[in-house]
């Protein structure tokens, strides 16, 4: 697609959401506007291509398809059969996946249906056989209860929040934690990183049914060889949530013992984040989970979204390209460079620096709480988000850290260089920023204080530092 088309799509797309809320279209204009304009630090986030942002505005967005390709509840899903069919081949090339589910509608629901196909798979008891072979509705009340006591109160060991794990993984707010009960496993204290030891003690002390690799603001290489032994020592099905890091295991920059795909029993992903795609999510297993993980819907989901999976198939393919592997390994190159940038001004980096695409900044070295840091840099033009660091005494709210990744503006073609200049802003507002009181003049775990014109001038650098590198180029919707 010629620049010149890609203009022309969005711009019509625009006029004609325009005609009937043009409120609507004025915020989707602003967006790009603001994040062209920002230097986005969010881990989490990146930016999909033109393709794949495209393949989701479409009529596939009319259809329900519940069920699996070739099984559907509805009649006329010839047309999502292909695409979902597409996905999923486009998937388990890209990963080396003996099968792929690509209905998920994010990360959250990938996990759910991980841990219900897990449970269903591993649970015996004649209600559950039942449950396989009748119709829900045919269940009694005695089925059901039956099914309740084998389903309820089994164990999963995660790795724990502060640490840098996820709240999927087995956390109380969330359902997850209400299915399962949970313990963690945590980092050194004195390194911050996973102790595999005593990963492999608590697994042996609480002999979890589901045993989670992955993380969410772990800034380092996980061995999944290795938690794979430990899960089989315990008889534990081994589940890895890939979400953050999929573009680095689909560029091969994780390979052999830090390749989840191959050792773990079950991994659940996002297509977004590293991997670039559409937000939603994926599972990819074993043959011997692919029955139940093909029930997600309506086990856990509610009917697929075809226009999401659509562009799914189209990242997906992108991730396939050789230029993937390239882009996957400036992540962590440029990642590295920022981490780099930040120790040498003295900033202090939980691990001490980075194997991946994120760096966790302690800002209470600055004075600071995670919230004040985060609105503080915010104000300056630079989007990240606030996050526990281990041990953290500020909670999981205003918290004592900052995580920043590189996703992003490694799509935008920054580089190492950039990266050392995005250093000196963060650290030039970081060490501008003064906590703020409560009206009581206790001290504030939120307000805080930055001169406005530092602000500005650091938001303009930001804007400077950006301006050689457009965020799509060939989109004018002026």
């Amino acid at each position: 697609m010629s620049h010149n088309a890609e203009s022309t799509a969005f711009r019509s797309a625009l006029e004609v959401i325009r005609a009937v809320e043009p409120r609507v279209a004025d915020a989707i204009g602003v967006e790009l506007t603001d994040q062209r304009e920002s230097l986005k630090l969010i881990a989490s986030e990146n930016y999909a291509s033109p393709a794949t942002l495209l393949a989701m505005g479409n009529w596939f967005s009319d259809k329900y398809a519940e069920g699996t390709v070739g099984r559907r509840f509805y009649a006329g899903c010839q047309n999502v059969d292909t695409v979902e069919a597409l996905a999923a081949e486009h998937a388990r090339e890209l990963f080396g996946a003996a099968h792929a589910y690509v209905q998920p509608h994010s990360g959250i629901d990938a996990n759910l249906v991980a841990f219900w196909a897990v449970l269903a798979d591993r649970v015996e008891s004649p209600a559950l056989k039942k449950a396989q072979v009748r119709q829900v509705n045919d269940l009694t009340e005695a089925d059901w209860f039956a099914l309740r006591r084998e389903l309820g109160n089994q164990r999963m060991l995660g790795m724990s929040l502060d640490a840098g794990g996820h709240l999927t993984h087995g956390f109380r707010p969330n359902i997850s934690g209400k299915m399962f009960d949970q313990r963690s496993y945590g980092t050194d204290p004195a390194t911050g990183l996973i102790d595999y030891d005593r990963v492999a003690e608590a697994a042996r002390e609480f002999k979890p049914l589901i045993l989670v690799g992955g993380y969410s603001a772990y800034p380092r290489k996980v061995n999944f060889r290795i938690l794979r032994e430990i899960a089989d020592s315990v008889g534990a099905t081994f589940m890895v949530d890939m979400a953050h890091f999929a573009g680095l295991v689909a560029g091969k920059v994780f390979t052999g013992d830090f390749d989840p795909v191959p050792h773990a029993h079950i991994v659940t992903t996002t297509t977004h984040k590293s991997l670039r795609g559409p937000r939603g999510g994926m599972v990819l297993c074993q043959p011997e989970l692919a029955d139940q993980v093909d029930r997600g819907c309506p086990m856990v989901l509610g009917g697929p979204l075809p226009h999401v999976m659509a562009a799914k198939a189209v990242a997906l393919a992108e991730a396939r390209r050789p230029d993937f592997a390239d882009y996957a390994q400036r992540i962590v190159d440029n990642a590295q460079a920022l981490a780099d940038g930040l120790l040498r001004r003295g900033a202090t980096l939980v691990t001490g620096g980075t194997d991946n695409h994120l760096v966790l900044i302690d800002v209470s070295g600055y004075g600071l709480t995670g919230r004040q840091a985060e609105q503080a840099l915010l104000d300056s033009g630079i989007v990240t988000n606030r996050n526990s660091v281990p041990q953290d005494p500020n909670g999981a709210w205003y918290t004592s850290g900052i995580r920043i990744g590189t996703p992003a503006l490694t799509t935008r073609g920054l580089g190492t260089a950039e990266m050392d200049q995005t250093a000196e802003l963060i650290h030039t507002v970081l060490t501008q920023t003064t906590a703020g009181a409560n009206a009581d003049g206790t001290p504030s775990k939120a307000k805080y204080t930055l001169d406005a014109d530092l602000a500005d001038k650091i938001a303009r650098q930001a804007t400077d530092l950006l301006a050689p590198h457009p965020l799509y180029p060939g989109i004018d919707l002026a």
